[in-house]
């Protein structure tokens, strides 16, 4: 087995059975691997240096084939059902022999790196690709060790991602020939069949999410994350759409990390070395730090050109509208490097309701933080799926369901008992309809939303006024610097007072129903968090 590159002295690939491949290129640069991919014909380079690849069937995650094997270790731990479907010890165990076995006479590209800024929680990582430009994605995505860590690299979690390698699903245990496995017990994920390299970062994202809070008492979050010149910490959380990365880059605070953060009892810390950013219809313009970060040693996924160029035309969906860009932070000029920083001062929930319920700021008790957290609830608007034609609600646990081992309410209670240790505000931030439901009312606007953060952040909102709202209870200023004092209680910028009150009470309904298939786990605190039904809006 010829191998090249710089390797650690500790362990080598036999630790996981590897013995045989046609070669071995470890720890290449990305300069290097950029030449590999292109050599592999895997991309071309687009105008501004950065490597375009296409991911091939698959261009999101598959999480009905994202399996976790079930063994003495995870059998009363894991969340079992349709996030985490249980996978036989056995079967993992003939199917890593399998894919080990395919790469006899294969050419790999291996990479060490880890995962966690802060040294306190690291875990070290190995990843096995076949494609280069995959490898390259891990190089961008991971935490880059110096040569003397490589020298001394001892893996706590090991990645084998062979798209090219398909699985048998009636022998293999598998639901289609694509699969990601998680092994608990063996530190290991097995990922095939699939080309979208997504899965293994939100792989060891799933790893984190079961070692920090069920064994380091540490809270793992799917966030963004800022930082102001005074230390002041502010974290973000959202689902797609929201506006969580474009409100947590501020270039008046340092960006900690856009997607994954751990909160100890000394402050928080990123998972990652890098971004994972939509570049769909990205202009210069609205998001000016992801623009200028695609250049060489950047991923763009699923992109296209424009005709008879080498520039990327971002409006192109004809592929996917999950295109993507994958590059190292320090991409990123406000960026903190070591991506660490002190305990948060506030939180953000953001929502873009397109019921037109929701105040555009308001402030939440701890029952109603861990309510909303285990809600994490936006809506779907026409036109962002196929079929959808009205708003629709939707609830995601902890805003990243998909990528929870372990049950919602463990996460909950983390963050309350976080709120019960240090003085930090939690506010929910609506981004979307004012004046009444999509079709009616209209977006809130972007100024005013900055606007309203910037007040929360600057501790602008301390000495206002509050009204509650009474379906909700959450606390609606009534004065923000900036922002029009008639906006910031939703029932006053509708026309038809009754109809904003039953559209109230059909949300809480909806929250309620959501929150049903968790309420046997969840305690009176969390409960007490939930919206009342009521007749009458205040």
């Amino acid at each position: 087995m010829k191998e090249f590159g710089r390797k650690s002295n500790k362990v080598g690939l036999e630790s996981i059975g590897i013995k045989q491949a046609e070669s071995v290129l470890w720890n290449l640069t990305p300069a290097e691997l950029v030449e590999e991919a292109l050599k592999n014909g895997e991309g071309v380079l687009s105008d501004t240096g950065a490597l375009m690849c296409d991911t091939g069937k698959f261009t999101g995650r598959s999480p009905k084939d994202r399996f976790v094997v079930k063994d003495a270790k995870t059998a009363d731990s894991v969340w079992w059902g349709d996030i985490n479907i249980p996978f036989d010890p056995e079967k993992f165990d003939k199917l890593q022999e399998k894919m080990i076995n395919f790469l006899a006479d294969k050419k790999i590209y291996v990479r060490d790196a880890y995962a966690g800024a802060d040294p306190n929680y690291r875990l070290d990582l190995r990843i096995v690709n076949t494609q280069a430009w995959q490898n390259l994605f891990c190089n961008n995505m991971f935490l880059r060790p110096t040569a003397e860590e490589i020298e001394n690299h001892v893996p706590n979690f090991t990645i084998i991602c062979i798209p090219e390698f398909q699985a048998d699903p009636e022998v293999d245990g598998t639901r289609q020939p694509n699969f990601a496995i998680l092994n608990f017990t063996k530190n290991m994920i097995l990922i095939g069949g699939t080309g979208y390299a997504g899965e293994m970062k939100k792989g060891i994202f799933g790893v984190l999410n079961y070692i920090l809070p069920h064994e380091k008492n540490t809270l793992s979050m799917h966030c963004s994350a800022n930082v102001g010149a005074e230390g002041d910490t502010a974290i973000f959380f959202g689902l797609s759409g929201t506006g969580k990365t474009t409100l947590s880059a501020d270039p008046n605070r340092g960006l900690i990390g856009d997607d994954e953060h751990g909160w100890t009892d000394k402050g928080i810390f990123n998972f990652e070395g890098g971004c994972y950013a939509k570049v769909i219809d990205l202009s210069q313009e609205k998001e000016p730090q992801i623009w200028d970060a695609i250049k060489f040693g950047s991923i763009l996924e699923n992109t296209r050109f424009f005709e008879g160029t080498r520039t990327p035309d971002y409006a192109n969906k004809s592929v996917t509208e999950n295109t993507r860009t994958a590059y190292p932070i320090n991409f990123i000029d406000n960026a903190i490097e070591p991506s660490v920083a002190d305990i948060p001062k506030n939180i953000f929930f953001l929502t873009a309701d397109a019921f037109g319920v929701l105040p555009p700021i308001s402030k939440l008790n701890k029952s109603q933080a861990m309510f909303h957290f285990i809600s994490g609830y936006t809506a779907k608007v026409a036109g962002t799926e196929v079929g959808v034609t009205e708003p629709q609600t939707t609830f995601s646990a902890c805003f990243g369901a998909v990528f929870l081992p372990l049950h919602p309410t463990k996460y909950a209670e983390m963050l309350g008992k976080k709120m019960d240790e240090n003085k930090v505000n939690v506010w929910l931030i609506n981004t979307g309809w004012t004046g009444g439901a999509y079709g009616t009312g209209s977006r809130m606007k972007l100024p005013y939303t900055r606007a309203m953060i910037t007040a929360a952040l600057n501790g602008e909102l301390e000495n206002v006024n509050f009204t509650n709202h009474s379906v909700f209870g959450v606390s609606m200023p009534e004065s923000c610097p900036n922002v029009p004092a008639e906006i910031l209680s939703p029932r006053n910028t509708w026309a038809d007072k009754d109809a904003y009150d039953a559209k109230a009470n059909e949300l809480a309904a909806a929250f309620v129903k959501n929150f049903g298939k968790y309420a046997d786990f969840a305690n009176e605190e969390i409960l007490a968090g939930a919206p009342k039904l009521e007749t009458v809006v205040a």
